[in-house]
């Protein structure tokens, strides 16, 4: 268990600055909409024990203020950057939620949509409030309306999940966040610790376990957090006009490929540059997110968002080489909507020798993953600009790959299938396979002049 810290503690931890915002308070029955006896007074303890008068705190706030004009990681400066706060308490009534931190909630959301702010939550509650039943129950309903709504106004959502975040606060502002955060060793699940099943696995309803599950982006330790919020925020709110600029060729080969099993040769060399090289070279800094938000992950597949060379965000998805797997193709996914909501264009590296055709990838939805990338692209809010780095492996490459705006370096190939497979469809023997590459034209040259790709990236060694 990480340690509790107080939501005042957490916004000092995190931010420069914070001016607390004016607070909707509604005339309130003193033992609460059901007349729940004791109530009043559990609110008044509550209130002198943590000096709240409700479970979240909200407020405006500035994030790497101290990181301006210095640098982070040896990297380009940050700027300052205004949002919206909202720090649960959890020592008022275990951060439940209630009508009031409802009003306080959508009035929060609703600033921030006024004044074009992003919203960050440090979260750590218990969940609705039983006192006020149903009322209690229902604001999370009229939580999720406010982050619809923000979400619509192309404006970023950020989440730090704190010990604990269980129940409607993890499943509205924890997980509907564009980047959701958290503290190693806190508790985050939908069940609270009461009302687990006996026996339960406590090891499954932590931070930890979220991260692989792919419903959390990533685990920060307490010290860290200043700094990741600060270049997050820096991140999400770089709306940018126009495609993402075609990345250099790396690598030593500049020629092109003699023949077809030369470029799927060359592709397939084992010192050629990765999509790790391909991001260093095109970055100055970035930061990643994981997981499909489905159960999921796949570390083929790297996505984030960075800071390009000439000053722009751009979001990144980039394949390692490996076949793909269905929680892959649903990252990517995810990814490229959330940069078209938030106006940032997108850059895709293609390299795969296919999608993933195990057993386990046709149980976790590989056809229906698929799809949903090609969907996303097809809709794309964004630009999005392709680079081939490596294999092009059939439609589980081509599902990451800009209709219209697809490039290729000098030793990639891409072809409809693999020829391997494809000789032994046409059942051919062995020694015909490497004829069969010259057939399928997936040269980079080929893929040119039949038009499936804009150009050939320039060299860069």
């Amino acid at each position: 268990m990480t340690e509790r810290i107080s939501a005042r503690e957490a916004i000092a931890l995190v931010t420069d600055s914070f001016a607390e915002l004016p607070c909707p308070e509604e005339e309130f029955p003193y033992d609460g909409p059901l007349a729940w006896e004791g109530y009043g007074d559990a609110r008044a303890r509550a209130a002198a024990r943590t000096g709240e008068q409700e479970s979240v705190v909200c407020g405006t706030a500035t994030f790497g203020t101290a990181s301006f004009g210095t640098t982070i990681d040896g990297r380009a400066p940050l700027g300052p950057v205004t949002a919206v706060l909202v720090a649960f308490e959890f020592g008022f009534l275990g951060g439940s939620l209630g009508r009031r931190a409802g009003d306080r909630l959508e009035a929060a959301h609703d600033y921030a949509r006024t004044h074009r702010l992003p919203v960050v939550s440090l979260v750590a509650t218990g969940g609705s409030r039983m006192q006020e039943g149903m009322l209690a129950l229902t604001q999370l309903q009229r939580v999720a309306r406010q982050s619809a709504l923000t979400r619509d106004a192309g404006l970023a959502q950020l989440a730090v999940l704190r010990d604990p975040t269980t129940g409607g606060g993890w499943a509205t502002l924890g997980a509907g966040a564009d980047v959701t955060l958290a503290l190693p060793g806190a508790q985050v699940a939908f069940a609270g610790s009461r009302v687990r099943p006996p026996g339960a696995d406590p090891a499954a309803y932590t931070a930890e376990a979220q991260v692989a599950a792919g419903s959390v982006d990533a685990l920060v330790p307490k010290d860290g957090l200043r700094e990741a919020l600060a270049l997050w925020l820096d991140l999400l709110t770089g709306r940018s006009s126009g495609a993402a600029p075609v990345p250099a060729a790396l690598g030593d080969a500049a020629d092109l490929p003699a023949t077809g099993w030369d470029a799927v040769r060359r592709a397939r060399a084992g010192g050629r540059p990765r999509a790790e090289a391909y991001l260093d070279a095109y970055f100055t800094r970035r930061a990643a997110i994981g997981g499909d938000r489905c159960g999921g992950t796949d570390d083929g597949v790297l996505c984030g968002f960075g800071r390009a060379h000439d000053g722009r965000t751009v979001a990144y998805a980039a394949q390692r080489g490996t076949p793909t797997r269905p929680a892959g193709y649903r990252t990517a996914a995810r990814l490229v909507r959330t940069a078209g909501r938030l106006g940032i264009p997108v850059l895709t590296l293609v390299d795969t020798p296919g999608a993933a055709n195990d057993a386990d990838a046709e149980r976790r939805g590989a056809g229906p993953a698929i799809a949903d990338l090609f969907a996303a692209i097809a809709g794309a809010r964004t630009p999005v600009t392709t680079l081939v780095i490596g294999e092009g492996g059939s439609g589980g490459a081509l599902a990451l790959a800009a209709p219209g705006n697809t490039w290729a370096t000098p030793d990639s190939y891409f072809s409809v299938i693999a020829p391997e497979s494809a000789a032994a469809i046409l059942k051919r023997p062995e020694g015909e396979i490497r004829a069969t590459a010259g057939q399928l034209r997936l040269r980079p040259q080929d893929l040119l002049d039949l038009g499936v790709i804009r150009g050939i990236s320039p060299h860069r060694p």
